[in-house]
């Protein structure tokens, strides 16, 4: 068993409890799911990424939430972030069964806390942005050219079905614009199941240009939203941006930057050096950090680290303080 409070199989809907599980100390997230896969020997070459092998391995997704686990990740977050049902669609997979899969993904990260002792495990639904699925960088941009009603029309269903596997949250992450942002707000209403919002950042701005500031100050209002921040940046960036979106929301903060190097697409290859250390995660934690993690290039050792930072800090009172209120007046 998972816990006193786990739930009784893969797909029943999780007991209440996120937010008072973040309200009572910080969460550990895992890393870059695909990096574990990778590191297993799996190809990730194709517009699905990792949801590619909901179908194909999914023995090897359930093994990589697993290894995170092991580490001291507390969430899993799924293999869904690049998962639609267009683009299972161009793989010949029709909607009742990309519907099955994205439920799977779900399922597969309940079935890898299942028998582990200690506290609890949760899982995050992964909600990429419209960009993941084109698969050409468009997350790490936005501004698609979309109407918002098309975008929504793109997000419910796969939203729809994800909180319907029963996650304890939906993870908005890597979201790039402030007008996705919204329509992804809205389409989380009434859905019965908490989010996260997570925006992909860089100097201070999103990937789309807008100020955090402003982009973080949209979840101030959303009770659905029981956390705020950054995924998918450098970790400079992220060390800009925990106190800001903890000021402007209100909100606990989410956190998992990549390892800061980066992504050279000319010749398909990683290059700089890294910059992810855990020695950053007290600060981030007393800025008001809740959800603390790593993102790309992340793997279980940086967990690991991460996982006993967060044990000292929690022991040294850092991470029990209460975590700024939102600023009166403007956002900025």
């Amino acid at each position: 068993m998972d816990g006193p409070d786990a739930p009784d199989s893969p797909g029943a809907p999780a007991a209440p409890g996120f937010a008072a599980a973040l309200a009572a100390g910080p969460l550990v997230l895992d890393g870059g799911l695909s990096e574990q896969l990778a590191a297993g020997g799996y190809d990730l070459a194709g517009a699905l990424w990792s949801a590619r092998l909901l179908a194909d391995a999914p023995e090897a997704v359930r093994a990589a939430h697993r290894a995170y686990f092991a580490a001291g990740a507390r969430v899993a977050i799924t293999a869904s972030y690049q998962a639609s049902f267009a683009g299972f669609a161009r793989r010949g997979i029709g909607r009742a069964g990309a519907a099955r899969l994205l439920a799977r993904s779900v399922e597969l990260a309940r079935e890898a806390a299942r028998g582990l002792s200690g506290p609890r495990r949760w899982v995050a639904a992964s909600v990429g942005p419209y960009g993941a699925v084109l698969a050409d960088g468009s997350e790490y941009r936005g501004r698609y050219g979309l109407t918002a009603a098309e975008l929504e029309a793109f997000h419910r269903p796969r939203l729809e079905v994800l909180a319907a596997a029963g996650p304890d949250v939906l993870a908005l992450e890597t979201v790039p614009d402030v007008e996705e942002a919204r329509v992804l707000l809205r389409a989380v209403r009434g859905l019965g199941v908490p989010a996260w919002l997570s925006f992909g950042a860089a100097g201070g701005l999103t990937r789309a240009g807008q100020p955090l500031a402003e982009a973080f100050a949209l979840a101030a209002e959303v009770d659905e939203v029981v956390a705020v921040g950054v995924n998918c940046c450098t970790p400079e960036d992220a060390d800009r941006a925990v106190g800001l979106a903890a000021r402007v929301s209100g909100k606990p903060v989410v956190v998992y930057p990549n390892s800061g190097e980066g992504w050279d697409a000319a010749t398909g290859a990683w290059c700089g050096e890294p910059t992810f250390s855990a020695d950053r995660v007290a600060g981030w934690l007393a800025d008001g950090a809740r959800l603390v993690g790593g993102c790309c290039r992340v793997g279980p050792p940086g967990i690991r680290a991460v996982a006993a930072e967060v044990a000292t800090a929690v022991a040294a009172g850092v991470a029990t303080r209460a975590a700024p209120t939102r600023a009166a007046g403007r956002p900025d």
